[in-house]
């Protein structure tokens, strides 16, 4: 069973920055390095959005309005990923969910606010 977690939303004034972690608390390292770890988020009204991926050969994609701006990384020490959100923009303000890809199956999490002030 994945139990996926995620901390670090929060409020902050536009150009700040803010940082989510995700796990699966009982993940053992030889299975973390082969989930593939990604963020989505979704704002009222709109479709969940894809904004970034990690893999598990390493590589990452972004969504184009957060390229230059978000950085995505695994801690394989903690088992853990990271979103790094700088330059926060009020359109990046919605609820960031973080999914597991583990064996072809994914596994959402519960999702944690972020809300960027004008």
């Amino acid at each position: 069973q994945v139990h996926v977690v995620e901390s670090g939303g929060g409020l902050v004034q536009a150009g700040g920055s803010l940082r989510l972690s995700c796990a699966d608390p009982r993940v053992i390292l030889s299975v973390f390095r082969s989930d593939t770890m990604a963020w989505y988020r979704q704002s009222p009204g709109n479709l969940r959005e894809m904004v970034a991926v990690s893999t598990s050969g390493g590589g990452t994609d972004y969504a184009d309005s957060v390229k230059g701006r978000f950085t995505i990384s695994r801690d394989n020490a903690r088992k853990r990923v990271y979103l790094q959100m700088n330059n926060l923009t009020p359109e990046d303000t919605g609820v960031y969910y973080c999914k597991i890809t583990r064996r072809g199956s994914d596994n959402w999490g519960q999702g944690t606010q972020v809300t960027v002030s004008s």
